[in-house]
């Protein structure tokens, strides 16, 4: 019997981007003030930083200005600090080559929360077609996969794993074909890796306004992990406009308590905080 009677809510989001990323051009004060109009409790604002970024088709470099970056933070959040909490957080793509370098630099500022992304496979974009050239959609599903277990093993300092099946957003059929399913092996791997690393697992909504009708990871893999005994899973709508902050996030919550989570996890000063949905 279901005894869960109150609506399952989400009030903080942990996963944005303003101006200091190089995918988005919004202002960082526009995200704040858009997060406090939606009644959200918090914010955690995570800035890309991809070094070692290839070239790409739109000329986007994903380097990130730290210090301004820091600074301009720390003067908003004295400034909304009775309206809306805000942490500072980073998403890092990761890269084998990049385990050292990332250590170091997590040592010298005061991070919230630290986001671990894949975004390259072996250097090149899945979010380029161009990817997906002279491979099949399951071979380059796999490959995307088989990177991950790579850099898990290269790297495995940060807080939560983001958006653990990011490719399917930009393959050619998306996930007409895909399934936790198809790929249960390597999944469970990456799974097991996390959870043994302790790192969480991020519920991106970004899935849902991909058109893909689900979360990325997509909601078999969350009750895998659950399963597993995975218990940290922080949520993040993966925002770069104020439209879509805090997205789709009734239906997340939904997601998490049918898979058996009562709490989802938030991190301040890179300790975790479990809330109750």
């Amino acid at each position: 019997m279901n005894t869960h009677t109150a609506t399952p809510t989400i009030l903080w989001d942990c996963h944005m981007h303003s101006q200091f990323s190089a995918d988005s051009h919004t202002p960082t004060e526009d995200m704040i003030r858009q997060a406090a109009t939606l009644g959200l409790k918090g914010i955690c604002f995570t800035e890309h930083l991809d070094p070692d970024y290839p070239p790409t088709p739109d000329n986007l470099e994903f380097s990130l200005d730290l210090p301004a970056y820091y600074q301009k933070l720390m003067e908003r959040k004295e400034t909304y600090r009775n309206q809306i909490e805000i942490h500072f957080g980073i998403e890092i793509g990761l890269q084998l080559h990049l385990g050292e370098y990332f250590h170091d630099l997590l040592g010298k500022y005061p991070f919230d929360f630290v986001i671990g992304s894949s975004h390259l496979v072996h250097g090149a974009d899945p979010y380029y077609p161009e990817f997906f050239q002279n491979r099949s959609e399951q071979r380059a599903y796999m490959e995307y996969f088989e990177s991950i277990l790579e850099n898990l093993s290269a790297f495995d300092e940060m807080d939560t794993y983001g958006h653990l099946d990011y490719i399917v957003r930009y393959g050619p059929d998306q996930n007409r074909f895909y399934s936790y399913g198809r790929y249960q092996d390597i999944l469970d791997e990456i799974l097991k890796k996390l959870i043994e690393k302790n790192v969480g697992l991020e519920v991106n909504t970004g899935g849902y306004h991909y058109g893909l009708g689900e979360p990325n990871p997509c909601t078999a893999i969350i009750r895998r992990y659950k399963q597993l005994g995975g218990e940290i899973i922080t949520i993040g709508a993966d925002a770069h406009t104020p439209d879509k902050i805090g997205y789709a996030f009734d239906r997340a919550a939904q997601v998490l308590t049918e898979c058996g989570f009562e709490y989802y996890t938030v991190f301040k000063e890179r300790k975790p905080e479990f809330i109750k949905l």
